[in-house]
């Protein structure tokens, strides 16, 4: 079992076997979180790794090399869009988090730090985005240490919030 903490941080910052980067489709560079990966990481080298991968769908995981993060890998998980919620965004985004999570414990990782995937640019309303994530997490049968990173109080306070109605003893 997971043992998940919500923490204001960079997802960058963390020290942490693995961060995840909530990508596009293309694995391109983009704004947000996925922009800060790819300039701290290097943006070179991590846009030449993600070519090479060339796509990965919504719902999936891949991985390449962490190069100038503290971690050694980057997780490169594509959330859906919100379109309502009546297009399997809740599938898909559960599909994410479980595509990720498996892929840092397949790796050898014991840590795992997470963006709230899919809350940003793609729009997926933050409190459904925050139960599918520690749901998701908490549910996943290895032994992994997972901080979820945010930027803002509000987004804190929420996570933490949703933790401790879902899991009342860890929140």
């Amino acid at each position: 079992m997971c043992r998940v903490f919500i923490e204001k941080e960079s997802v960058t910052r963390l020290e942490v076997d693995c961060v995840v980067n909530a990508a596009n489709e293309g694995l391109w560079a983009g704004g947000g979180v996925c922009g800060a990966i790819f300039r701290e990481a290097g943006q070179q080298e991590l846009e030449k790794a993600c070519r090479a991968i060339g796509h990965c769908d919504t719902g999936s995981a891949v991985l390449t090399p962490g190069f100038q993060l503290n971690a050694k890998y980057i997780i490169h998980a594509v959330g859906p869009r919100w379109q309502g919620g009546h297009h399997r965004e809740k599938e898909l985004l559960q599909s994410c988090y479980r595509s990720a999570l498996k892929l840092a414990a397949d790796n050898g990782c014991k840590s795992i730090g997470f963006p709230l995937i899919s809350a940003g640019i793609f729009g997926y309303p933050k409190a459904k985005a925050w139960e599918v994530a520690l749901r998701t997490t908490y549910a996943f049968p290895a032994e992994l240490t997972v901080i979820f990173a945010v930027l803002d109080d509000d987004m804190l306070k929420l996570g933490k919030a949703v933790q401790q109605r879902l899991f009342p003893s860890d929140g």
